[in-house]
């Protein structure tokens, strides 16, 4: 299985919408709240991903993006391959 990692916060709707997708196809994943950790790991984050909002989710270490770009590899059946 793909190990899959997600930087969320705690009041983030499409954080949990990510979530629960990942979790109703039974997918473990860790999640990285950033509402709990130092300023310098969003900072980090931000430089790597060129993103600002959240979740921002990765599939072996490979930046899927956030809900939407989720979502839409499961509409388009993509998604089963990436977390083979």
């Amino acid at each position: 299985m793909a190990e899959v990692i997600i930087y969320s916060t705690t009041v983030c709707p499409y954080c949990i919408r990510a979530k629960q997708l990942l979790e109703r196809k039974g997918v473990a994943y860790k999640e990285i709240n950033l509402s709990n950790e130092a300023p310098e790991v969003r900072v980090e984050l931000m430089q790597r991903t060129n993103h600002r909002t959240v979740p921002q989710i990765f599939i072996n270490d490979q930046f899927i993006g956030g809900f939407d770009q989720l979502y839409a590899l499961e509409r388009e059946g993509k998604l089963n391959e990436l977390l083979a």
